[in-house]
């Protein structure tokens, strides 16, 4: 994947917009909560997502991927793909998908229910 397809893909979830910060990343939020950061390391885009406990420990060790850097380091679980050597661009957008579904759970509940995430609680 090329930095293009990751922001176009980003851009097609719901309730989405991109900022560019920190030296140039690449960052999606939904509402206000990050669920993706990418930024081209030698060439190479690197990926940033939130993931569950048990994909974390699932990726943490995979060829290609490791705990990402800051965010891992204070307890959180944050993967960096770093290459498709263990994760096709198929998985890592299944993987972006729910990075910004664990975020948009992390919303308050009156902006989830602005954006439409909570239709039950109107």
């Amino acid at each position: 994947m090329k930095l293009d397809g990751y922001n176009a893909f980003c851009r097609s979830l719901t309730h989405t917009h991109h900022v560019v910060q920190w030296g140039g990343a690449h960052v999606w939020k939904v509402g206000t909560k990050v669920f993706a950061i990418a930024d081209v390391v030698e060439g190479k885009l690197h990926v940033t997502f939130k993931v569950s406990d048990l994909s974390f420990d699932i990726l943490k060790s995979e060829p290609g991927c490791r705990p990402a850097p800051y965010l891992a380091s204070r307890g959180l679980k944050w993967i960096q793909r770093t290459d498709a050597t263990s994760m096709s661009d198929h998985a890592l957008k299944d993987y972006l998908r729910e990075s910004h579904r664990l975020a948009a759970l992390n919303l308050t509940k009156k902006m989830r229910r602005d954006l439409g995430f909570d239709h039950a609680a109107k």
